[in-house]
């Protein structure tokens, strides 16, 4: 019998992505939603739709029991670090529908200060990170960060870059802290500054089973939504991003989480960065939840990633022969208010004039339909391949200044 899904954070972004993957690897799975926001929930690509009470609070709990038994639900998954926060509290009420890791582990992951604390205790590649006391020690731990000419300044919770800016001075990481305390009223203690890293920016989504790795996938962040309103400039919402193989992402990863669990089940997101060095350190570990880009996780290599945790969760047999599953140089684009696409490298520009130099001829149309003289040329045309060679044809990779006009910036950390 095919199995029968909880989402969790139904209609939002992420969850419908989860659920297009879900999908796109087994149609006969019955998917429910829930969530506490009715407009949202209308949004959702569910099923069937629940509203529940606000996450978290009373009564949540058993209302998520209630859509367990009256849709005879197998498990429970969630796309928010909310969601796996409420969903771990309630093991004892939902127990079987769960594949999450241990508490402990998603407490450590949740607290992005502890969590690079412990990797770097251990020797995992991590940013340099105090935690600010207050205010008034802002000048010493720029003291001890004096070496990096950015500071980055950021809170020990929260997802998308929240409150995150790179900062130069003692009193420009003040103002941004104050600024959150009285008008946010996010407290000074939950703020960080740490390093700034400003090479490539990557993000890796793993399944893991009892300890055992069943599952690897990277790609790297080439530009970022909502840069315009963004102080920070990123953000982990990636608009243009591409797959990669970098064995050395996932060594990162692997110790880094094996470390937290030598026994470690269900599915972990990684975010990392290189530093000045080159080298990627982790920044923060999104564990027991989905990425909101997890479609190019899913829907590209030889194994769907959603699709796999499903089958290792409920026990099922999971045939993989290569636990890092790469296929190389596809491209997803991101948008608000657009599906997420993913290309080929080859059929990316396939359909696109370049007129950037030299306007090429037009093909022109009469009035009656038909063509005038003349020739239309794309970026990815073979007749452009043949003139000028591989690197216009169809294997054209994005140069950096055309994935620049996505963002102003391609730094995060």
């Amino acid at each position: 019998m095919p199995a029968r899904l909880l989402v969790t954070s139904a209609g939002t972004g992420g969850s419908n992505n989860l659920m297009r993957s879900l999908r796109a690897g087994n149609r006969a799975l019955f998917i429910a939603g829930c969530h506490d926001d009715q407009f949202v929930l209308r949004n959702s690509l569910a099923q069937r739709n629940y509203l529940t009470p606000t996450t978290g609070r009373p009564g949540w709990a058993r209302s998520i029991r209630h859509v367990v038994d009256a849709e005879r639900i197998d498990l429970i998954i969630s796309t928010t670090d909310a969601d796996v926060a409420a969903l771990s509290r309630a093991r004892a009420v939902l127990g079987r529908r769960l594949f999450l890791p241990r508490p402990a582990v998603l407490d450590t992951c949740q607290d992005k200060y502890r969590l690079v604390a412990v990797l770097r205790a251990h020797g995992v590649s991590a940013p340099v990170t105090y935690p600010v006391g207050g205010l008034t020690g802002l000048d010493r731990l720029f003291h001890r960060l004096r070496d990096h000419p950015l500071v980055w300044c950021r809170t020990r919770t929260g997802a998308g870059a929240m409150a995150a800016v790179p900062v130069r001075t003692p009193e420009q990481a003040r103002g941004w802290i104050e600024y959150w305390r009285d008008m946010r009223g996010v407290p000074v203690t939950d703020f960080t500054l740490s390093e700034y890293l400003p090479g490539r920016d990557f993000s890796a989504q793993s399944v893991w089973k009892d300890g055992r790795l069943v599952l690897v996938k990277t790609y790297e962040r080439l530009s970022y939504l909502g840069t315009g309103s963004q102080a920070s400039q990123v953000s982990s919402v990636a608009a243009l991003a591409r797959t990669i193989r970098e064995p050395r992402v996932v060594d990162t990863c692997v110790r880094a989480i094996r470390l937290l669990d030598p026994r470690a089940s269900g599915v972990f997101g990684v975010d990392l960065k290189e530093n000045r060095d080159g080298n990627p350190c982790v920044t923060e570990i999104n564990a027991g939840r989905f990425s909101s880009a997890t479609n190019l996780f899913d829907l590209v290599g030889k194994y769907n990633m959603a699709a796999t945790y499903v089958r290792v969760a409920l026990g099922g047999s999971v045939l993989v022969r290569d636990e890092y599953d790469v296929s190389e140089d596809r491209y997803m684009l991101r948008d608000v208010d657009c599906l997420p696409r993913i290309f080929d490298v080859g059929e990316f520009f396939q359909g696109i004039a370049d007129i950037r130099g030299p306007i090429p001829q037009v093909a022109a149309h009469n009035e009656t339909g038909g063509k005038g003289e003349g020739r239309w040329d794309t970026l990815g045309s073979s007749r452009r391949s043949e003139r000028e060679g591989p690197t216009s044809g169809s294997r054209r990779r994005p140069r950096a200044r055309e994935r620049a006009r996505y963002s102003g910036s391609s730094s995060r950390s």
